[in-house]
This record gives C-alpha cells, structure tokens and sequence, in this order.
C-alpha cells in the first residue's frame, strides 16, 4: 500500500512539472530558431481545414452536380451555414413573433446584411408554407459574437428555450412537409434525436386539429441512445403535448406489439381492444448516415470524411427501412431521407427496398409539391468505391472485398450466377459474400462476362427521390425519398422464419447472421436485451430475444402490481441504490395507470374539473411510479397514447418508454402544500390544455397586476393595484390557483388566446409558479401589445413576502 501511494504521488509531481514546462512560458515570448534568431511563437489555433482530395473525387466522379457547377458547389460548401428557425405554429404568440421578425428585425438587421454584401438579413423561407420558417444570412457563430447581433442573439434564445420557436437547420424541415400527416395518424419518428423534426409532425398533428380539441393521432418518437433520448424529451417537452411517447429502441428492432388472441384470452384480456398491433400511418426513417450533407454546419466532417463511411452504414440503412415498412400499415407513406450526398447512403438503399417489396411498396413522385424548394431527381448510375478502388458492377468486386462492397450498393442490384445459387440455398439461414442478406430473384441474375466493364444503369424510377445540393438555395444538403405501402409486403419479408424462431438455444447465446438481421418480422417481434446497450452501428452483432417462448414473456394486465414491486424493492434492500424496472426494462421508470379513485376525486374537487367527453380524467391519468402513495408527477395521455399503452401492458410492455404524455400534476413539497385539500399543483405545461375545464381556484387579474406577477414573482394581497383582486385572492383556499389575464373583472371565455399562468395562493401573497424565461417572454409580448400602464406599485420588499409556491419553481 505504501510503495501505491509513494507511486501516486511521484505521478502527481511529473504530472505537475510537465503542466508547468506546458504554461510556464508566456505565449508573447520568443523563440529561438535554428540560426539563433527570435520569432514570434505561432499561434496555437488555426483554422479548420474545408479541403479533402477524396471528398472532391469522390463526388466529381458520382456526378452529383455538373463540372460546370463544380466551382460554385465546392464554394458554398466551405462557407459556414446561415442560422435558420421556425416559429411554432400551435403558440398563442405565432401572430406576434412572425409580426417581430416582419417589422422589426428584418428593418434593424439590415445595415449588417448590406455590410456583409447580403441582400437580405433574414427573410422567410419561401417553400416553407405561411412565413413560418426562417433563413437568415448569418452563421450561428456570427450571431453568437457579433454586439450588433446581440439583441436578434438574445430574441431567438428565449423564444426557443419557452418553444415559441425552434432553431433547426432550412433542409432538415423539408421531411415532414412531404409525410402528408393528417390529426388521426399514428406516426412513427423512428430515429428521432434530437427531435426537431418530431417538434414538427406534432405541430403539424395538432395544428389540422379542431380548436380546443385534442388530435385522435399521436407521434412515437423513437432513438436507440439514451443520452440522445433525453435530449429530444427535452425538444419536443416545448411542445406541450399529451399525444406523444418517447422510445428508447434500436429503431431496426422496434417492437410492433401483436396480440395474439390466443394468448389475449388465456390472460383474461378482451380480444375488443381498440388496436391488437402498433402500425403506423406515417413513418419518418431518418437513418444515421455520414453526415457530409452537414458540412457546412460540421466542418470537423472534411478532416474526417472518407468513402468507407458510407459504404459502413448502407447494410443498417437498409434494415432500418426495411423495419420501418414492415410497421408501415397498407396505403401508409414513409419517408426516408438521410444529411449525406452519398449515392450508396441514398439511391442504392430506396433501389435495393423496392427490389425487396417488389409491387407491394412505391416510390412517388413529388414533384409538384413545394415548388419553390430547389431540388435535383435521383440518380440512376453511380459508382462504389472501396479502398482507392472504383467499381461499376458488382461483377468487379474481388472475392476478398465482398465483405465490405455488398450487391444492394450497385444500380442494379445484381449478384453473379454462383451468388445468387449460394442465396436461394441460404434463403433461411446466412448468407454468404452479402452482409446485408439480400434475397436475389432470377431475374436479378447476370452471367460473368470476365474483362469486361459492366456499367450499371438502374431500371427503377429513382428520378423520383430528390436531392437538395447546397449552393441551390444556400443551405445544407439533403435526400428524400417518399414511398407509399400499397400492399402488405412480401412473405419473406413480413413473415416469421420458422427455422429461426425453432431454435431452442439461449436468446443471449445467439447472434444474428447478416440475413437474419435483414429480414424483419411482424407477427413475432424482436425484443431488445434489457441489460445491453447495443448502438445501431452494431447492428449486425445484435442479441435475439424473440426466441423466448410466448409464454415466458411477461403479459402482466394493464398496471405492475404492487405485489412484484414490493418484491423488487425487497431483492434490492441490500443495494445502494434501487434501479427502477419498467416490466422487462432496467433503468427505466414503470409507466402506470392512475387507478386511485380518491387522488383523482380530490384534485377534480379542488378544482372544480368539470366532466367532459373532450378532456377525460379517469383512464388517461399515468405516473411513473407503482406506489400512488408517494407519486410525485401526473402525467395526463391522450386516447390515441392511452390504447397504445394498454396494447403495450397486454403483450408484456415490449415497448421501452422513456417519456409518455403530458405533465399535468405536480405534488407540492413546500410546508403548506402537504396539509392543503390538495397536494398537487398544476404544471405550467398542462395548464393550456386543463385551463377550458377548471371552474375553481381561478382569479382574473387586469394587465397591471397581471405584469407585476410577472416582474415581481410575488406580491402580497394588501399590495395588489385592483384591491377586489386582492380580497379574491385571500377568498382562495391556500394552494395552487390560476390567474387569467382580463380586461374586465367578469369572467371571460377561455380559448386558444387565453393568457394565464399557475400561481401559489400562500398564507399572505400570491406567488407565480412559472420559469423565469417564462415570465420574460410573456412580459415582452404584453409590452407589445399593450402600452405601459402605471396603475400603482409594488413595494420591493413584497417580493421577499410569504409565498409557499414560488420557491418551487417549473424546471426546465
């Protein structure tokens, strides 16, 4: 031990030394070079590299754009992204924020665009549809460093932090635009960090819905990291919604949730539930691709960029698509698009989907949509490249590089005589010389003509996809391809490999093969390991549950009983720290439904909750936790999120939820909310959507006393401007109540444009329960629309006054 710590602290010493030696000179200081003259020290920053010979091979030889066009391409391509934004079209303040950017910015910003030889400062993006989106004519880093930028800088980092607005790169809005969601569809986001893009598919759900009404739809948002799953609750927790569910799934695994009747009556299920399997009827397959369409935006990707990236992820991007389809319902559409220029990444991947759907699957053509969006149609010939090496067919590929060069990367898709005899005898198990398994017909069989070039030109109607190239319309680059289920897929694809499922092995002894992998099911789902984390670049290393048998798998009913967790919490007395379980899910926080008649009652009575078709309580109440005595959130579920949940509990919560629904009740730990009639405040993000049905505890508040809750947090009764509302607040019983903004002291009909915030009624003042942000941007577009108002003051020291709610402020 003695001669550990001796050793220690020798490490400690050089290591100090050696940071001493690193700063010890001062980095004006002089060197000495070999003729013994002093220069000045170079600097230890330099600027990042915007070349790469291969990258410029590379796509010279793809044809990506003309040689006329090469210049201009690679021009844009090394200067730094304009910002680009969207104003969320479902705030109160949409009107008020496009009127901003309209009327002021765009004026104010000006001088600067003009100095940087622009235009235009900022100006709506033209295809997007009512001046929601914006493109600006600076980079984020512009905006972030330049003082003269400081005030727009600061304008969009509120607006995005209340989700007002999103700042999300000009291409990377052009997907859901395409997807066609109406308010009734369940849509799939299947890799969907960090969530930009479900922000918008739930938009555009609840912006076709009837006012005041909630969607009959609902968006899954899936990714397969867990640090990035958390990232996007955060993005899409702005959006305020109760029709959304966040997996934590590696998406070529996504569970689909089959009922299976029999075993729906052997656990005492009814076979009339409103959905036995989770389909969808849009898909966005938004597949990790190498990024290079991102360039602008990463240029750290040029030092990095090289083929083998592509040529790495096409096998994965086939099975992600492939998966997507298969949970695709007849006559939906899936998107799939990718941020990279890459033919391999793109062409050969919707080339090789459509030879394995065959007519079941169809590429549309959208050329008639969004106009003014430039684009470019597919490709139909191009080229693979391989360590240094260009092939034109896969006839060329050498027998040593077929492990890495695959048939689906080609035009035509086509495998040698010998190939494709090796892969009907492999139809059920692996196969060989293809990573990514894919099953060849006759008519994809060519014989081997030696010495000869084969130059591929696909039959396939891929002019149909598009790509957006970068100097078009200033932006980044972007694939897209719209297909459209016709009929259920092929049986290979769709069906249950019997001799795969026979197998009695061990699920965590057995690895996939590469075709196993690639033929997705639908009637037995593939079931994660709960204790690995696998990422989707090891696809094809991944572990098989779904040789579990039926019966093993949990089909607990629509709650975990107390029972089982009592029993989780007793095996685990002896740990640090208890690890939550969500059915077969470690880590993860149980979903269960509120079944407490009393909990429900009390906070219905306390609020005067009235009853009402539109806005249901019971049965679309859940927590995460099973012991309802010590719940801490509410969280309130659509129809849409309720029937998938139920779904999820009747085939053994095969879904791993990181997120469900929308917050509604908070449990109130300050020193008074515990002994109140009610213990549970309103969150500020359920508020809109509770607000039309809550009759008690409500205040009408005239703008000057409105705004002074706003600056001053809190605000005793005896300092309130209109005293009436100050004798109404003390009429409150102490606890949560909600102030809605009024001109007059009726009460007014509560509708979209409806301005209210959560507040505490504390033994003598009122606190405001709502984030500081919160609180500055509602307070800036009241100062827009109304003009200052000096109807009495607050005194400073009210602000220091009792309140029990304050001090337990939203949390972003």
């Amino acid at each position: 031990m003695g001669r550990g710590r001796q050793r220690g602290r020798s490490q400690r010493k050089h290591f100090k030394e050696s940071r001493e030696n690193v700063w010890k000179r001062p980095k004006t200081d002089p060197t000495v070079d070999a003729s013994g003259n002093a220069v000045a020290e170079r600097p230890n920053w330099e600027p990042i590299l915007t070349d790469n010979p291969n990258f410029e091979e590379y796509y010279k030889e793809q044809g990506i754009v003309k040689a006329e066009e090469w210049d201009m391409f690679m021009e844009i391509l090394r200067k730094p992204l304009p910002a680009a934004f969207r104003v969320n079209s479902n705030s109160q303040f949409c009107d008020d924020i496009i009127s901003i950017l309209e009327n002021d910015f765009v004026k104010s910003l000006q001088a600067e665009a003009i100095e940087g030889g622009e235009l235009e400062a900022i100006k709506p993006l033209p295809w997007y549809p009512k001046n929601l989106a914006w493109h600006s004519n600076f980079s984020r880093k512009q905006i972030r460093k330049h003082k003269t930028l400081e005030r727009f800088h600061e304008f969009l980092k509120l607006e995005n932090e209340v989700g007002n607005m999103t700042r999300q790169e000009a291409v990377s809005m052009v997907p859901p635009l395409f997807l066609d969601v109406h308010p009734d569809h369940f849509v799939l986001d299947m890799c969907a960090a960090p969530g930009s893009k479900t922000f918008q598919l739930l938009e555009i759900i609840h912006g076709a819905s009837e006012p005041g009404a909630l969607p009959n739809g609902m968006v899954v948002a899936n990714d397969v990291d867990f640090q990035r799953s958390n990232l996007l609750i955060h993005q899409t927790k702005r959006m305020c919604t109760s029709n959304l569910i966040v997996t934590n799934h590696e998406g070529q695994q996504f569970p689909g949730c089959r009922l299976n009747k029999s075993r729906a009556s052997e656990n005492g299920l009814s076979e009339d539930m409103p959905i036995n399997q989770l389909a969808f009827d849009r898909v966005l397959c938004d597949v990790p691709c190498s990024g290079d369409g991102t360039l602008r935006k990463a240029p750290d990707i040029w030092r990095k960029w090289n083929s083998g990236m592509g040529n790495g992820l096409h096998s994965l991007q086939v099975i992600l698509a492939m998966r997507g389809l298969s949970l695709l319902k007849v006559g939906g559409k899936m998107i799939y698009s990718t941020c990279s220029m890459n033919p391999v990444e793109d062409e050969a991947v919707v080339a090789e989907i459509l030879r394995r759907c065959g007519d079941s699957v169809e590429l549309i053509d959208v050329s008639d949509k969004l106009p003014e969006l430039i684009r470019r149609p597919g490709l139909k010939t191009w080229k693979v490249r391989d360590k240094g090496a260009w092939f034109t067919s896969y006839k060329d590929v050498p027998q040593n590089r077929r492990g890495g060069v695959l048939v689906s990367m080609f035009p035509s898709g086509k495998n040698l005589k010998e190939t494709s005899e090796t892969t009907q005898e492999n139809e059920n198990g692996g196969v060989n010389g293809s990573e990514d398994g894919c099953k060849e017909t006759d008519n994809s069989v060519v014989d081997a003509i030696p010495d000869e070039p084969v130059f591929e030109v696909s039959d396939l109607p891929l002019e149909r996809c598009m790509r957006i190239i970068p100097h078009d319309q200033n932006t980044g680059a972007f694939f897209i391809a719209v297909l459209h289920k016709v009929s259920p897929l092929p049986e290979f694809q769709e069906k249950p490999n019997p001799r795969k499922h026979s197998s009695t092995k061990n699920a965590d002894s057995t690895e996939k093969s590469p075709a196993e992998e690639a033929v997705v099911t639908a009637d037995v789902e593939p079931v994660e390991s709960p204790v690995e984390k696998v990422t989707e670049g090891d696809a094809n290393n991944e572990k098989d549950d779904s040789l579990l048998e039926p019966e093993k798998i949990n089909t607990e009913g629509e709650t975990i009983t107390e029972e089982k967790e009592a029993n989780n919490i007793s095996s685990h007395a002896g740990d640090k720290r208890k690890v939550p379980m969500q059915g077969k899910w470690k880590g993860f926080d149980p979903v269960v439904f509120l079944k407490d008649e009393t909990l429900i009652d009390s906070i219905k009575e306390f609020y005067g909750i009235r009853d009402d078709e539109s806005f249901p309580l019971y049965g679309h109440l859940v927590t995460r936790n099973t012991d309802t005595s010590s719940v801490k959130r509410i969280y309130y579920v659509s129809k849409s999120v309720k029937e998938v949940l139920q779904l999820n509990f009747a085939v053994g919560q095969q879904l791993k939820i990181a997120s469900v629904g929308l917050k509604m009740f908070e449990r109130q730990t300050a020193k008074e909310g515990g002994s109140k009639p009610c213990s549970f405040r309103i969150s500020s993000e359920g508020l809109p959507v509770i607000l039309p049905y809550i009759t008690k505890q409500v205040l009408y508040s005239p703008m000057a006393d409105f705004k002074h809750l706003l600056e001053y947090k809190s605000i005793k009764f005896p300092d309130f401007v209109n005293k009436q509302l100050g004798q109404k607040a003390i009429d409150l019983v102490l606890g949560c109540c909600v102030v809605i903004l009024s001109d007059g002291e009726e009460p007014v009909k509560v509708d979209a444009s409806t301005i209210a915030i959560s507040c505490w009624r504390g033994k003598n003042s009122l606190g405001v329960m709502v984030t500081t942000a919160d609180c500055q941007e509602l307070l800036e577009r009241l100062a827009e629309r109304t003009p200052k108002t000096d109807g009495g003051s607050v005194n400073g020291d009210s602000v220091n006054g009792d309140s029990a709610g304050p001090e337990a402020m939203e949390t972003a």
